[in-house]
């Protein structure tokens, strides 16, 4: 059934997670009308919070860490005084052995020891030796040429394999470049041997948490829009966006099996950018439909088991490089925050990364539950007999893919989509890049200011730098963006 409603709703937000809620306040801030889309039933995207049996857990672990500091300033106004510092602990099990993570070069060594680790060093002298003579294109390539061939083996090849689904030669090197931290095994050998002074610099050791998961921060988020007159809509999916010459003016809303046309004056999509392309009528060219259907997404199954014991482990999460195990990593939802769990317990969230219709993906909720009890019980991380409830959740196109496909249909589709007056893609899926919360709220702070005051902020270059993303500096010209004119 179609009706229609004559009247447009202002500028259509397409998503309600970190970025669309984001573009949503910025419009609000500027007294500018809006209704926000959302086809799931909660805000928050991949970083809401799900409750079950008075349980509180997320679809993985997600930190609120930023250099940004507009971001900060909302994430500290929003939550007040349930905005929590969390002490941070995360490992890397591999081998039967625990390693901190980030890696840091001298816990490598100390947990190796002396043997492996030189053998590793003399692999990392190699590339050292070799390096540029060849271009980094791929996940491996980096790797190898920053770590050495043998650390790649050791800690990178399995856990980037079990992540993505495809080795790490079919990577793009962009992941490495965004997500590892450099580091000096001959820094390190010479300090565990007591030549060398000095400590090795590491990442931060605490974070912000909401007390409620982070979920909470989006339903906040959600209260304050709303309270200023731009209503999100859940369970309605956008499924058309109509257009006419580069102008959208139209979208296609489905909400239980009723279907409505709304006249719109502009569109700030968060969706995937695959999903994006496709709903457009008329149809864009072959080549930019092709360009979407050659973009691929890692999705998510998150298993939690409900512990009888407060501290099974004490870490935030612990990364699984075990070849024999399935899961990829597993989050301590106590530890992220107690007010998460039933006292004397806790829940830990089990990730499965795979594809849709693989065979976790369609496993049962009791199936998930008693392969992720036998996995870590065989790693010795809990007690078969102190898992007394679990559930399993589906999360779709939760990573983008960086593919050896990826840059050139990312690259085709933005051309195609510049040319459009009033339509703005923003967030992890709208730029199809794997952001953090804080740079997803940044583009889409940026991509609404360039819809509302036609200014040319480069909403694609955010989170581009050539370095680990906790360590680089916010650009000063950055800061001087001001949300209300």
């Amino acid at each position: 059934m179609r009706a229609a409603n004559e009247q447009s709703v202002g500028t259509a937000v397409l998503g309600a997670g970190p970025a669309g809620l984001t573009a949503a306040y910025v419009l609000a801030l500027r007294q500018s009308p809006g209704v926000v889309y959302e086809a799931d039933g909660m805000v928050g995207g991949i970083a809401k919070t799900v409750r079950y049996g008075g349980y509180r857990f997320d679809l993985g672990g997600h930190r609120f860490f930023t250099k940004l500091a507009p971001v900060q300033r909302l994430w500290e106004e929003l939550m007040g005084d349930d905005f929590l510092v969390r002490p941070r602990l995360s490992r890397i099990y591999y081998d039967g052995k625990f390693l901190a993570y980030p890696l840091q070069a001298r816990d490598v060594v100390s947990r190796l020891g002396l043997y492996e680790s030189a053998l590793c060093s003399f692999s990392y002298f190699w590339s050292r030796l070799n390096r540029g003579r060849e271009h980094l294109e791929t996940f491996e390539d980096w790797v190898t040429a920053h770590f050495g061939k043998r650390l790649y083996d050791t800690f990178f090849r399995s856990y980037t394999e079990k992540v993505w689904g495809i080795p790490g030669s079919e990577i793009q090197s962009e992941w490495a470049v965004q997500r590892i931290k450099d580091f000096s095994f001959w820094r390190a050998l010479l300090a565990v041997l007591h030549l060398q002074r000095g400590n090795i610099t590491t990442l931060i050791e605490e974070f912000h948490y909401p007390r409620l998961g982070p979920g909470q921060m989006w339903e906040r988020m959600q209260e304050r829009v709303e309270s200023r007159g731009i209503p999100v809509r859940l369970n309605h999916r956008v499924v058309s966006i109509r257009h006419e010459h580069d102008v959208v003016n139209g979208i296609t809303v489905e909400s239980d099996g009723h279907v409505v046309d709304v006249p719109v004056d502009a569109v700030l999509s968060s969706i995937p950018l695959s999903e994006l392309i496709l709903s457009l009528d008329p149809r864009p060219p072959d080549d930019i439909i092709e360009a979407a259907q050659r973009l691929r997404y890692r999705s998510l199954c998150l298993v939690a088991l409900v512990i009888d014991n407060e501290q099974p482990f004490p870490d935030n999460w612990i990364y699984l490089h075990d070849p024999g195990t399935r899961a990829g990593r597993v989050q301590n939802f106590g530890a992220w925050s107690p007010d998460m769990v039933k006292p004397g317990t806790t829940c830990l969230g089990a990730e499965y990364f795979c594809f849709e219709g693989d065979d976790i993906w369609e496993m049962s909720d009791e199936e998930a539950v008693e392969l992720t009890t036998t996995e870590f019980a065989r790693i010795g991380l809990v007690d078969p007999a102190d898992v007394i409830d679990g559930v399993k959740v589906r999360v779709p196109k939760a990573y983008p893919v960086y593919d050896s496909h990826y840059r050139e249909a990312v690259a085709v589709i933005h051309g195609y989509l510049a040319a459009f007056e009033n339509l703005k893609t923003f967030g992890r899926n709208g730029l199809h890049r794997y952001n953090n919360q804080d740079h997803s709220m940044w583009t889409a702070i940026l991509a609404t200011l360039n819809l509302l005051d036609g200014t040319t902020h480069d909403v694609w270059a955010v989170n581009t730098e050539a370095e680990y993303h906790e360590e680089g500096k916010i650009v000063d010209e950055l800061l001087d963006v001001e949300l209300v004119g």
